[in-house]
């Protein structure tokens, strides 16, 4: 039996290490993309070596999750983390049924975050399911959605994190057990068939149009009376159009409530 002190001192210090709080002053590079051709790019790879840029670590824009971690494995920052610690811990409270997911998960910080928090409060009947690509985002189609134009995010190779990669991340903290699943693929593939009944908390982090709206598509009816629905990617345009056309089309009235400059959420009506 854990006691409250314990879980406690465990959840924070999941945080700091996800998040790479502790060693913030050794994330000193960063790749470069961009301002280089894609062409220069390959042929410094073909030699075993990467443009990188000096940075100085920033501990307030980590706070906020508005850097990408060169080492840490979530860029949501410690407000959306925290967020997504009373959404994981209110439902598990009220008894809210259902599973956790995420869509869009690149290193699988939060997810690991998600089964350290069912670890913590010995949850032994829910899982939590780790939905990516794990090859990037998908190229725009700008034919069916035209908001997504000119955000090609495809040939960045930092937001490219294998599946394998991701389930060695799990065993890092001793968190890659059978209440983890995971769903390889391209949303619009494998979220219509994702084999959950019903989910508590539904977290989306898929930056564009049509990954966000493949995700609420998908997976919304499922999300439990009581569960929550967190959005990463509100700062972003086509995240927000997909939302709002998304709410507007099904009449959802319940309130978007803001975490931080990126991220916002909404609970779903109980009755």
């Amino acid at each position: 039996m854990i006691n409250n002190a314990q879980k406690e001192l465990y959840v924070e210090l999941l945080k700091k290490t996800i998040l790479f709080e502790i060693w913030l002053e050794h994330e000193q590079y960063l790749p470069v993309y961009g301002d280089i051709h894609q062409s220069i790019i390959e042929a410094v790879h073909q030699q075993g070596l990467e443009i990188v840029q000096k940075i100085t670590p920033n501990k307030e824009q980590r706070f906020q999750g508005l850097d990408w971690p060169q080492i840490g494995h979530s860029m949501i920052g410690r407000l959306r983390m925290d967020n997504l610690q009373m959404c994981v811990e209110t439902v598990l409270r009220d008894g809210v049924e259902g599973d956790f997911i995420e869509t869009g998960v690149w290193r699988g910080g939060s997810c690991i975050f998600m089964r350290g928090l069912l670890k913590a409060h010995e949850i032994t009947d829910r899982q939590v399911w780790v939905a990516d690509s794990f090859e990037g985002l998908p190229a725009p189609n700008d034919e069916l959605y035209p908001q997504d134009k000119g955000m090609d995010l495809s040939t960045i190779d930092f937001l490219k994190i294998s599946l394998e990669q991701v389930q060695e991340n799990f065993r890092k903290y001793d968190l890659l057990d059978e209440q983890v699943r995971f769903l390889k693929g391209w949303f619009k593939d494998t979220l219509p068939t994702a084999p959950m009944n019903k989910i508590a908390v539904l977290r989306l982090d898929g930056d564009l149009y049509e990954s966000t709206m493949d995700s609420l598509t998908s997976l919304y009816h499922k999300v439990s009376p009581g569960g929550f629905i967190i959005i990463d990617d509100y700062c972003l345009h086509m995240c927000v159009a997909a939302v709002s056309d998304f709410r507007e089309q099904y009449q959802i009235t319940e309130p978007l409530i803001q975490i931080d400059a990126c991220g916002w959420y909404w609970r779903k009506n109980s009755n």
